[in-house]
């Protein structure tokens, strides 16, 4: 079995751990998560409007208990925001130190790849979209951003409208 991946866009707010955690909280109360929903659909965009069979846990911990080793496939398994970008080429010497720390976390993009990616430190949800997603816009770099998260982690991205701030793209891939 390999990872799954999953992505969802939430409005934004100034408090990005009040977001991941509304985000938690919607996709817990929906049901869309392991192993209510063994596997996501095709599409890793996971929206508001996808099917809700509803949470059939106690808790987003119960669920995290039930999931076991694959993980719940969702946001839920993403605890926490880290403020730094993630730097593969920073690994501690203490692998399991630095293993316990990616696990479960978030990890902002860094300037300069947002910049990559997205030609802007400011992408529109549509450069997203046709990036990460649909791939339609320049082939390959939806490749660089995947393949940079680890099982059980996370990026996330600031999207932009009008200059403003108005969502952030949560994307991560499961344990298993």
């Amino acid at each position: 079995m390999g990872a799954e991946p999953y992505c969802y866009f939430i409005a934004y707010q100034p408090d990005l751990e009040t977001a991941l955690t509304a985000l938690r909280q919607r996709e817990f109360a929906a049901g869309r998560y392991n192993p209510v929903v063994p596997f996501p659909a095709e599409n890793t965009l996971v929206t508001a409007d996808d099917p809700a069979p509803g949470p059939q846990h106690a808790s987003i911990a119960e669920a995290i208990r039930a999931a076991d080793a694959d993980g719940t496939r969702s946001i839920l398994d993403i605890e926490r925001l880290a403020s730094e970008p993630f730097a593969e080429d920073e690994v501690p010497e203490d692998f399991e130190a630095w293993i316990a720390f990616a696990l479960g976390a978030s990890f902002p993009l860094s300037t300069q790849t947002l910049n990559e990616l997205f030609g802007t430190d400011r992408p529109m949800r549509a450069d997203v979209e046709s990036v990460l997603i649909w791939e339609e816009m320049r082939e390959g770099m939806a490749d660089i951003f995947w393949d940079s998260i680890d099982r059980g982690s996370g990026r996330h991205i600031i999207v932009y409208e009008d200059g403003q701030p108005s969502e952030i793209f949560f994307a991560g891939y499961s344990f298993d």
